[in-house]
């Protein structure tokens, strides 16, 4: 992977936008090939640059607002960390966790943008941060446990095929060896043992 294609997902992981309510991280489309191991090492050193980057761009800020920076660099963070991990692993617990790390630093950033709201506004504020992030949750669960399915159902289907395919050739294969008892002596013994080397058989 290139350092550009590199920096391109980094980036996908880390774009912050919404309401105070729910901030959505950039959904991340992984790749159909695994990320190599040298590609998640630079891609988690590069998160690591760009969380002190962004952590040093909170010092000037004060109160709330310092809060909610810091929020939003450590969940960028954990969502670049946990999109490199599920783009190495490629499996889809990974994609799941990933996807409930965006979820979570979403509910992190919206709690603390609560935190400048009072009384109701204030309560209406977190209980809807806190419904998003179940959803999340909720929502990344469902589909691993689709892509699980998927997955068992495919692995079943490549059984199924694989004795049905064995099933069928030795069934060619007595047809085969019938003929050639039509045949005696050498004729015969050259037939069987043609027909065994077409077939695969010892």
């Amino acid at each position: 992977m290139s350092k550009l294609m590199i920096s391109l997902f980094v980036a996908a992981g880390l774009g912050f936008a919404g309401s105070a309510a729910a901030q959505v991280v950039a959904k991340t489309t992984w790749v159909a090939a695994p990320m190599s191991k040298e590609s998640y090492n630079t891609a988690k050193q590069s998160a690591d640059a760009q969380y002190k980057i962004d952590k040093d761009a909170c010092s000037s800020l004060k109160a709330n607002a310092k809060d909610i920076c810091v929020a939003e660099a450590k969940g960028k963070d954990n969502v670049a960390k946990a999109d490199a991990q599920a783009a190495y692993e490629n499996m889809p617990k990974a994609r799941e966790n990933a996807r409930v790390a965006r979820a979570q630093a979403n509910y992190d950033v919206a709690k603390k943008k609560c935190d400048d709201q009072a009384g109701n506004r204030k309560d209406v504020c977190v209980k809807e941060a806190k419904a998003e992030l179940v959803k999340g949750k909720a929502n990344a669960k469902v589909d691993r446990v689709v892509a699980d399915s998927n997955k068992e159902a495919a692995t079943k289907q490549a059984v199924a095929g694989k004795e049905a395919t064995a099933d069928k050739r030795d069934a060619e294969f007595k047809v085969a060896i019938e003929k050639c008892d039509a045949l005696a002596g050498a004729p015969k013994d050259s037939c069987v043992s043609n027909a065994k080397v077409q077939f695969g058989k010892s």
